[in-house]
């Protein structure tokens, strides 16, 4: 692998922050909203359905400029990353591979992030792309960003519906990330262990994969997408958004 490309939420970041602020601007327990979040998980739905189940007919977005416009938006610091970030995102540049940051987010969250000063090349946000996974559109601009051929980039998340399998129908290299609650509940799931190229517990194995050819080879974006939406077809989940 020449480049390899990661997610951001519960890839690079953990939710807790994010979740837990929700349930004290809506005025319940943490607990509770993160039941919530964990039942849509479970159901292939989008994590934020535990919003509109608390306060149906919620609109999330314009509930999130509200919240900006009361001094309660986004926050993001140092103790909001995974552990193993700096180590794997270090190792990875030292050894001379492109790191690249792109996952969905605000403009602000670009901006946090890069704040933070991560050992990467390239953080860039959705919102700063103007499209959002699944959208092809958003691996399109990964390819670009990558710098390397997509049988060289290696496009690594939590997320099956919005990461994993986007990522493969574009004809990237794919790793799936047991973490968060995405990551851990479909981990084992028939269809993500077919498309993903590595299966991995922490950022910190991304190291060893470079140079690897994986489990297979780098699928043609053609059949690869087809086979994609046979699986979303057939199994009528994994179709939620972060």
């Amino acid at each position: 692998m020449e480049t390899i490309v990661l997610d951001i939420g519960e890839t690079l970041v953990r939710d807790d922050r994010h979740w837990a602020s929700w349930a004290d601007w809506l005025g319940v327990p943490p607990h509770t909203l993160g039941a919530l979040v964990g039942a849509a998980v479970a159901q292939g739905r989008e994590a934020t359905d535990a919003l509109r189940i608390l306060r149906p007919g919620m609109d999330v977005e314009e509930a999130c400029r509200a919240r900006a416009a009361a001094g309660r938006g986004e926050h993001l610091d140092e103790s909001d990353l995974y552990q193993d970030v700096r180590p794997a995102l270090g190792e990875l540049r030292a050894a001379g591979v492109r790191v690249v940051v792109a996952g969905d987010g605000t403009a602000r969250a670009g901006e946090l992030l890069r704040a933070l000063d991560l050992p990467a090349d390239l953080v860039v946000t959705s919102d700063e792309w103007g499209v959002r996974k699944p959208d092809p559109e958003f691996f399109a601009r990964v390819a670009e960003a990558s710098g390397a051929a997509p049988e060289a980039t290696l496009y690594v998340g939590d997320h099956p519906a919005d990461d994993l399998f986007p990522a493969a129908a574009a004809g990237l290299r794919t790793a799936h990330l047991r973490r968060g609650p995405y990551g851990h509940w479909w981990a084992d799931h028939p269809d993500v262990v077919e498309t993903a190229d590595f299966r991995i517990d922490a950022l910190t194995e991304l190291v060893g994969l470079v140079g690897s050819d994986g489990a297979s080879s780098a699928p043609d974006p053609a059949s690869a997408s087809a086979s994609v939406g046979a699986k979303v077809v057939r199994r009528g989940a994994l179709r939620s958004v972060r």
